[in-house]
């Protein structure tokens, strides 16, 4: 249940974040004076947006049983 969770948390902050995207493109920037400003910087944020896609799939992953991680046995013998 822990792994739901912490997919749909990570799919809000996705989503989010591509409003935030949506946002800046959109000229979210203002200017006082000579002095140009600007609220949020577009590389950070689709960085985030680039690494939350990545947590979103592994999550997926693991919340129907494909993670990366699979445990097999191992047999010594004796040549």
């Amino acid at each position: 249940m822990a792994i739901l969770d912490r997919l749909n948390h990570a799919k809000d902050r996705l989503n989010a974040y591509y409003e935030a995207e949506i946002k800046v493109l959109a000229g979210q920037s203002y200017q006082i004076g000579s002095k140009r400003m600007t609220r949020a910087d577009l590389a950070e944020i689709r960085e985030a947006i680039a690494g939350l896609e990545n947590l979103v799939d592994e999550l997926e992953a693991l919340a129907i049983g494909k993670g990366r991680r699979k445990v097999f046995g191992v047999i010594p013998r004796d040549m």
